[in-house]
């Protein structure tokens, strides 16, 4: 993977944290930074497809922890054997 080099500003006390973390795990504190790069730019990334597309018809009220549970291991059900009744 091809690299940019950029610049930044932190704080000492992070840069601190990210220093020790680097010498305890044996890697470099850039990598480190890639790393938090990398997570920030997922957490803020659009996605084309929303991340559920499935969606399920229920009774019109709030559903259980149960209900849901079941109502999806029905459609798995149905989808692997879909002879099965859903």
């Amino acid at each position: 993977m091809s690299m940019k080099r950029t610049n930044v500003y932190a704080d000492p006390e992070d840069l601190a944290i990210i220093k020790e973390a680097a010498k305890r795990r044996g890697i470099s504190e850039a990598e480190i930074i890639r790393q938090g790069i990398h997570l920030a730019a997922m957490a803020n990334r659009v996605w084309d497809e929303p991340l559920f597309s499935r969606t399920f018809e229920g009774p019109g009220r709030t559903q259980t922890k149960a209900e849901v549970r079941d109502t999806v291991a029905d459609a798995v059900r149905h989808e692997t054997d879909p002879g099965t009744a859903a």
